[in-house]
């Protein structure tokens, strides 16, 4: 008699449905990881610039923009979230950088970021 090798139908369809069970638990749970990650690199890049805007008011008693600070976002920033500086005409000098992610990203239900010279961080639970 021949012995049969290889896996039945069952066997394969057993595999497949526990494969299934993993991914829809881990891929939420890396999604939200990345959202995290990416976050995080737009909030380190945003106190590097709030560091750059405090260094430019010491030197020029005024706050100034990315063109004057001569810096751009970097690529893993600028590809989840548009960066901005709003320096208002006011005095003392203020500036608020805000950073928000494009509708449609997987960083838009995240919501935008805004950071202001006065150390305020907003969303506070976000920070």
């Amino acid at each position: 008699m021949k012995t049969k090798k290889g896996f039945s139908l069952i066997e394969l369809l057993v595999a497949v449905a526990i494969l299934g069970i993993l991914a829809a638990v881990a891929i939420p749970g890396y999604q939200s990881y990345v959202v995290k990650g990416n976050r995080a690199a737009a909030q380190s890049f945003m106190m590097d610039l709030a560091n750059r805007e405090k260094q430019y008011l010491l030197d020029g008693r005024t706050y100034a923009d990315f063109t004057t600070l001569g810096v751009s976002a970097p690529a893993d920033v600028s590809k989840h979230y548009e960066i901005a500086i709003s320096t208002p005409a006011v005095t003392p000098p203020v500036f608020i950088i805000t950073a928000t992610p494009p509708s449609g990203s997987q960083q838009y239900s995240d919501g935008a970021l805004t950071l202001g010279s006065d150390g305020t961080k907003d969303p506070s639970a976000k920070w």
